[in-house]
């Protein structure tokens, strides 16, 4: 069952800036503030059910070396707890735990990825909840995260924080849910540093990918958002600094496949 759990005391209050009055990008668009998850949720929500094969063709496969260098990152242990947010169809949920961590929760705004996640986790046996050392399913916003503070070991983000209306709100969410001493990594497309690279990566964004959208998915308007949200995300340096911003310590990136993605480290102390 996916849980819908509601703000705690220990957070109330806790989120700031801004409040949905201002414009924000969509992709290369302007949009009201306010507008923009829902718009994203419509994007997961079409794309849900082919989510995870799309991954595959639009990466060639290299999103999973990607998640694996994650694992590797973290080094799950026993007894270490994870939140993974933006983590509905459960990819870094099921490697956390098969990599030796204990319970996870995966919060995701949206619903039908979440549903997706479940029914793998169903298919691969995993039936355990958070307190057995398993999962929990969990409707939530990164912006305003329905957990108390210090709940968790480590927080990890992947793909998802360029579609949050305003990013620097959900750093300092991750910063306020981990324990002391806890881990932050974030995995997310960035801005690709090798020449040449960076030329055929944009023809295969914009030419290939929609198209891909279209054939696989019916949906070549979400894949074209997902490009442009892309190009729209920060780089490296800028996006080191905004996690420095919300308070989280030591923070440190590592690129991967010539900057293609890149992997973001910080703790909170």
């Amino acid at each position: 069952m996916i849980d819908e759990k509601t703000e705690t005391p220990e957070k109330a209050g806790t989120s700031g800036g801004p409040s949905g009055t201002g414009t924000t990008h969509f992709g290369f668009r302007e949009v009201a503030e306010d507008e923009k998850a829902g718009m994203v949720r419509g994007v997961f929500d079409s794309v849900a059910s082919k989510y995870d094969l799309m991954n595959d063709l639009m990466s060639l496969g290299i999103h999973r070396l990607w998640k694996s260098a994650m694992m590797d990152w973290l080094r799950p242990r026993p007894g270490m707890t994870l939140l993974d947010v933006g983590g509905g169809t459960g990819d870094i949920a099921f490697r956390f735990l098969e990599r030796g961590g204990a319970g996870v929760t995966v919060c995701d705004i949206n619903e039908e990825m979440l549903r997706h996640g479940q029914a793998r986790a169903i298919d691969q046996g995993m039936l355990k909840g958070f307190a057995d050392g398993g999962i929990d399913w969990v409707t939530g916003d990164a912006e305003n995260l329905p957990f108390p503070d210090n709940s968790f070991d480590a927080f990890t983000i992947a793909f998802c924080i360029r579609n949050v209306t305003h990013p620097e709100n959900a750093l300092s969410e991750a910063r306020r849910v981990l324990k002391p001493g806890g881990r932050f990594l974030c995995l997310e497309f960035s801005k690709v540093v090798l020449p040449l690279l960076d030329e055929i990566y944009d023809k295969w964004s914009f030419k290939v990918l929609p198209v891909l959208g279209e054939k696989v998915a019916g949906d070549r308007d979400s894949y074209q958002y997902l490009a442009e949200s892309i190009r729209r995300f920060p780089p490296q340096d800028e996006f080191k600094a905004m996690i420095a911003d919300a308070g989280l310590s030591q923070p440190e990136y590592r690129n991967l496949s010539g900057g293609i993605a890149a992997m973001h480290s910080a703790w909170r102390t």
